[in-house]
């Protein structure tokens, strides 16, 4: 028996974390942290770096995004679904082409995302995860070998559907003999095999779809979900992430 109970203890664990506001439950330190805003900073950041952004650096507050005025960054600034007055662009994927965004370093603060990164700094290192960057993203994770916490940003703390779907599509292509799911991971995982099929349908019902489309921005819902639009897997490196 004790030398079943060993080599189950060599095995990697997959994590959910549902909300930021159950961070302090994990160990992050021992984890690679995938940190997921699909409705839409991950969605754009992955997008933008992409098309060619040097670095998207995130920060939590609008002071923070507007310190950076007259530095020859893009300041992009969201809330609750909007731009911020006085800045570039916000969220939209679609201000992230690469006619807008190569070779510059653009400076972001969102309603969700960027809070999540934050509170995700103790792991062992923290990437950018969407439906855009799937199949890259889980790639590299398997071949990193390590412990994965997949942070959903949620809405203002709380569980949202899309974030969760999503990182129950990295459990479904990443779970294997090597890995320990947690319940949350189990949960995830059923919800995308149920969303699967028709996202985008399965999505409209999602409170913060709803938001989206009231304010007329249901093509980029649409963009979201678009599954390996992208290879580029953004990482956070000191204060910018940058391509991997």
């Amino acid at each position: 028996m004790s030398k079943i109970v060993s080599l189950k203890s060599d095995r990697l664990k997959i994590e959910v974390c549902l909300t930021p506001a159950l961070l302090p439950l994990h160990k992050l330190e021992n984890s690679i942290a995938v940190v997921i805003d699909i409705f839409r900073a991950t969605s754009s950041i992955c997008y933008g770096i992409e098309n060619g952004a040097d670095a998207i650096i995130p920060v939590s507050k609008v002071e923070e995004c507007a310190a950076y005025h007259g530095t020859g960054c893009l300041l992009a600034a969201e809330r609750d679904g909007e731009v911020v007055e006085g800045f570039d662009f916000g969220n939209s994927p679609f201000a992230y082409t690469p006619e807008k965004v190569a070779g510059k370093t653009v400076v972001l603060t969102t309603t969700n995302g960027t809070h999540a990164i934050q509170l995700s700094r103790a792991a062992k290192r923290i990437v950018i995860g969407s439906f855009l960057n799937l199949s890259s993203l889980t790639e590299w994770l398997r071949e990193e070998h390590e412990n994965v916490i997949l942070v959903c940003a949620g809405w203002k703390n709380n569980f949202n559907l899309e974030d969760t779907i999503f990182a129950g599509a990295v459990v479904n292509q990443l779970k294997s003999d090597r890995y320990v799911l947690d319940d949350a991971a189990i949960a995830a995982e059923d919800l995308y095999l149920m969303a699967k099929d028709d996202l985008g349908k399965f999505l409209s019902k999602s409170s913060h779809s709803e938001r989206l489309k009231k304010l007329g921005i249901e093509e980029d819902i649409a963009f979201c979900l678009r599954v390996d639009e992208t290879s580029a897997i953004p990482v956070l490196e000191g204060d910018r992430l940058v391509k991997l």
